[in-house]
């Protein structure tokens, strides 16, 4: 899935500022030589001077300051959490992505479903209305009521239609989170596992014991933890820089030699630094401070989201227990016992064309609300997985 990648190019990024982070400063080297304007080689007392002058110089570039006083060690450990929080990144840009996939193939299971059972629906009307025709030509009906079996079997038609194109769009919403780059086919998925059954993991489940689990296994959670330290050891580092850098250097100089050369040879240790008078770091101190509140406050924030996450999804799934449940052990078999003696009773002419198409209508509402009812549990389960970060199953 291209979310993933691109997560993983961010903890590859995170690698290159750890690098960056830690690199040692290079020293800087310097040369130079030239020639000695006044040299005149017949001058008395000229013994062994030269006609050129060198000089060169060498510096750490605050290398060895930068160590002692830890500011190399600060910047590796934000780095290093940093890495670790966008490490973290990825694991959780895939526990969302997981959760996505597993919607989107539920979504194309369920719609599966509700297509096959439209269409035995949309058969079975096709039916009526050929029986309708043939009883409205005997006189057993008038042409209202074969106007309403009529009305019931084209809405079966269009219903047939949705289904065809929610279908459609939930293979392209899977298709895409999979990483499709190209034409999406029609294909297939097992429906057999989304039958209905309680993970026995989940029997008497708490909101306590799964936010528990949650906190320790939710990446997002962790790796606002990472983040808080990261801007912590940046006001560390950032305190830190009100000393100075100071480069340490040596030079050398030499213009000829001899009793009258230019300027004899010479060395000179030396160190240069910015003098911290009228500035210390205030404004990069105050930002840093506002990163480390900022921080505290989204650590904090992502703790409170878990903790929501995981009460209102174990509620959803509660209720969702429920209601197939309800459907289950009552409706389903209510409605298709309704439907079987009216219309027994119709083709006897016991009962009106009324009263089986009521039975038959309130056949059809309650698989449909069944297929809705089942469709909620399976999300709502995914969805409190997503909330604890791992299988409940």
């Amino acid at each position: 899935g291209l979310d993933l990648l691109i997560a993983e190019a961010a903890a590859l990024a995170a690698e290159g500022d750890l690098a960056a982070a830690g690199a040692v400063r290079n020293p800087s080297v310097s040369a130079g030589a030239g020639p000695v304007f006044n040299y005149n080689a017949s001058q008395p007392g000229c013994v062994g001077c030269q006609p050129y002058g060198l000089e060169w110089s060498v510096a750490d570039s605050g290398l060895l300051l930068d160590v002692i006083t830890a500011k190399r060690a600060l910047r590796l450990r934000a780095g290093r959490e940093g890495l670790a929080a966008a490490r973290l990144g990825r694991a959780d840009a895939e526990r969302v992505l997981t959760a996505q996939v597993k919607q989107a193939y539920l979504q194309v299971a369920m719609a599966l479903a509700l297509i096959e059972f439209d269409e035995q629906v949309q058969q079975a009307l096709t039916r009526n209305v050929a029986l309708g025709r043939d009883r409205l030509d005997k006189g057993a009906i008038n042409r209202g009521d074969l106007a309403r079996i009529t009305v019931q079997k084209l809405e079966a038609d269009q219903a047939v239609a949705r289904d065809r194109q929610a279908l459609r769009l939930a293979r392209v919403g899977l298709a895409f989170l999979l990483g499709a780059r190209g034409a999406v086919p029609d294909f297939g998925v097992e429906r057999e596992r989304f039958t209905f059954h309680f993970p026995a993991a989940l029997e008497g489940a708490t909101d306590a014991a799964l936010l528990d689990r949650a906190c320790r296994a939710r990446p997002d959670l962790r790796a606002a933890g990472h983040l808080r330290r990261q801007a912590e050891a940046a006001l560390a580092l950032a305190r830190r820089q009100r000393f100075p850098d100071v480069t340490l250097g040596l030079a050398y100089s030499q213009y000829g030699s001899g009793a009258n050369a230019a300027s004899p040879a010479n060395a000179v240790a030396s160190a240069q630094l910015n003098l911290p008078i009228f500035y210390q770091q205030q404004g990069e101190i105050t930002r840093a401070q506002a990163g480390a509140v900022t921080s505290a406050l989204l650590e904090a924030r992502a703790a409170a989201q878990v903790a929501s996450d995981v009460a209102s999804s174990l509620a959803a799934l509660q209720t969702a227990r429920r209601q197939v449940e309800r459907l289950l052990d009552v409706e389903l078999g209510r409605s298709r016992h309704a439907l079987d003696v009216v219309a027994a009773q119709f083709a006897g002419g016991k009962a009106t064309l009324m009263d089986f198409l009521d039975a038959q209508r309130a056949f059809i509402a309650t698989n449909l609300e069944f297929n809705v009812d089942l469709g909620a549990f399976w999300s709502a389960l995914f969805q409190l997985e997503q909330a604890v970060g791992e299988e409940l199953r």
